[in-house]
């Protein structure tokens, strides 16, 4: 396995659609070496959610971990789409491995319903809220050439992470970084 290289904001990818993928695709020596990759990476770079686009790959497809504090809670998602579960939304900090070192506030929904195919091609549907719907939301963005600046409604609250740490962290928790 390897770890990639995640590109920054201003890599023509980040902005682009990215491509649905295949079961013939998913099912390649080639895309479950991209997906392993992926995870070591996302783990690298002390991530909690890594698109293929954030690792020069136009490809629809995710991994993240929903419950970060376990490392077996790890989800790879192809061709997601993601349904809001009601219309609960709240605003929390959000951090992305493409533009380091800077966060800021997002308004998303609170509750989800993440459908698409895990990484054998088969069906995959499960319900996330809370930080791990977040962390959903945020990584289907990306594979929709969106960046989390493009949902906040204040870019007042765009802060440097020292900054973060030292004003913002203390009163308000988790720290919600991709």
């Amino acid at each position: 396995m390897s770890i990639l290289k995640v590109c920054r904001l201003g890599n023509p990818v980040l902005r682009l659609k990215a491509k649905p993928v295949s079961i013939d695709e998913i099912q390649g020596n080639e895309f479950q070496t991209l997906v392993r990759n992926m995870i070591e990476t996302m783990f690298e770079y002390v991530g909690v959610g890594l698109a293929a686009p954030q690792v020069h790959v136009s490809m629809k497809v995710f991994v993240f971990r929903p419950e970060p504090e376990k490392e077996d809670s790890l989800r790879v998602v192809v061709n997601p789409v993601i349904e809001s579960i009601g219309n609960e939304v709240y605003e929390d900090w959000e951090g992305c491995l493409s533009i380091p070192d800077i966060q800021g506030k997002v308004s998303r929904f609170s509750k989800i319903r993440l459908k698409g195919l895990d990484y054998e091609g088969k069906d995959y549907e499960e319900e996330f809220e809370g930080f791990a719907a977040r962390i959903c939301q945020h990584e289907a963005d990306h594979l929709e050439g969106v960046i989390f600046f493009d949902r906040m409604n204040d870019l007042h609250t765009l802060t440097f992470g020292q900054e973060y740490h030292r004003f913002w962290a203390k009163r308000e928790e988790p720290d919600n970084t991709e």
